[in-house]
């Protein structure tokens, strides 16, 4: 099995369970995951840039997390 092979697989399993992917994405499992991981991702930026780009990271990681979870 070549990789175009594997890649058209992943793309077919993709389309027939996207609906049961959807929903696991807006799950409050989903969010709980991402706030921990996108806070964390967040703090770690703000760390290595300076001060007056932190409320970019902050919109930034909203922006993300409004796609992720159910809040």
């Amino acid at each position: 099995m070549g990789v175009d092979d594997i890649i058209n697989k992943g793309k077919q399993l993709l389309d027939q369970n996207r609906d049961k992917i959807e929903e696991a994405l807006k799950s409050e499992k989903a969010e709980d995951v991402s706030d921990k991981v996108l806070d964390g991702a967040a703090d770690a930026i703000k760390k290595v840039v300076p001060a007056e780009h932190h409320a970019k990271v902050d919109q930034v990681r909203e922006n993300v997390d409004k796609n992720i979870g159910n809040a």
